[in-house]
């Protein structure tokens, strides 16, 4: 992935403000040009607020002309594109909500929609939704009816109510379900760019409100359409890891009658980097075809001595009435950014629509010296 600096460093800045100079012919942007020397160091996120501090030091404080300036640049320079728009829907959030303009809101939102396009409006509106639920919501209600996808797609993304990278709205939380209405307008939608938006906001509400998920996604099922297939399946991805009946009933999923035997792991020494290589068999004892999904789980061993446990994905199957399934993985240690290893006992169990095995342990060593 890019770092922060390819991405908003001081040349995407300096293009930046050649955009806004001719957008606003009457000013400058001399804070701006020194926000652009302050950026090493920061977090993408922190650049872009950061910027957009700058942007509002520079600009007018009144409504009316500091959204004319950032409509000129939006309509005069195409160039207004990529990580570059991400300060300016930061700025525009930022104004309209303490602008005394009565209009200014409403007219923010809009703003924040036709820039979408150059770059997801996503994180501002979160500003939005923390000054205004309800008002943003009701926006976010229309938008779901745009003939455009990337608004379309807003509304939807923009109101996750645990959107990564994206500030905490406590509100969502609080009113559990509130945008489910978002979610009944696009569950159909044409483009599979909305529809994966819609999948990643119902596995985001089912942490809240397991049952009314699934009785969401049960009645959205009666569309036997691959999309909405998909997008359901999607959305029910953290409840099946949990081994949720009523997510796996939804999906098929049926395993009274399969027998996990023989798990056996490889070996139970690993030497950081390596990996641990497990089998296992599973028998369909019953008389009718089981439906399984099938994972294993990890618990690894943290520095305060305690195991936390991590999900993997391990396949799905249709077992015949009688029908034994060998299974084999090998499961990878390496360093990565998102976790620290350390060593000792680890444990491995496979889970069958999430049955629990009884957990193997192996010991993990040369991790904890080793460079992230």
């Amino acid at each position: 992935m890019p770092t922060a600096d390819e991405l908003l460093g001081q040349k995407v800045v300096i293009d930046l403000h050649e955009i806004l100079d001719a957008a606003y012919p009457a000013g400058e942007f001399p804070q701006l040009a020194v926000a652009s020397q302050q950026l090493d160091g920061l977090a993408l996120r922190e650049r872009s607020d950061h910027l957009a501090a700058a942007i509002l030091a520079d600009a007018p404080l009144e409504w009316a002309p500091f959204r004319e300036i950032i409509i000129n640049a939006r309509d005069v320079s195409p160039g207004l594109d990529g990580w570059m728009v991400w300060p300016i829907t930061v700025a525009t959030a930022r104004r309209a909500i303490t602008a005394d303009s009565p209009q200014a809101f409403d007219e923010g939102l809009d703003l924040l929609a036709s820039l979408t396009s150059r770059l997801t409006a996503e994180f501002a509106l979160r500003l939005m939704l923390r000054a205004d639920l309800h008002q943003t919501l009701e926006k976010a209600q229309s938008w779901a009816n745009s003939e455009d996808e990337h608004i379309r797609r807003l509304a939807s993304e923009g109101t996750r109510p645990y959107s990564p990278w994206a500030l905490r709205i406590p509100e969502l939380q609080e009113n559990k379900g509130i945008t489910l209405p978002i979610l009944e307008t696009l569950k159909q939608d044409k483009s599979e760019y909305v529809r994966r938006s819609v999948a990643n906001h119902l596995n985001d509400l089912s942490r809240d409100i397991p049952e009314q998920v699934v009785k969401t996604v049960e009645s959205w099922s009666k569309d036997s359409s691959a999309e909405t297939k998909k997008l359901v399946k999607h959305a029910l991805r953290t409840l099946i890891k949990k081994g949720d009946p009523g997510a796996l009933a939804v999906l098929g999923f049926n395993s009274q009658a399969v027998d996990i035997t023989h798990l056996e792991l490889h070996e139970t020494q690993i030497e950081f980097p390596g990996s641990v290589e497990f089998s296992a068999k599973l028998h369909n004892k019953g008389t009718e075809v089981a439906r399984v999904a099938v994972d294993y789980v990890i618990n690894h061993q943290k520095a305060n001595g305690k195991r936390t446990p991590k999900t993997f994905k391990l396949t799905t199957l249709a077992l015949a009435p009688g029908e034994v399934k060998i299974l084999n993985r090998k499961h990878l240690f390496k360093p990565i950014s998102t976790r620290r290893y350390y060593d000792g006992t680890h444990t491995l169990a496979l889970q069958v629509n999430g049955q629990q095995s009884a957990e193997f342990p192996f010991e993990l060593s040369g991790a904890s010296s080793h460079p992230r």
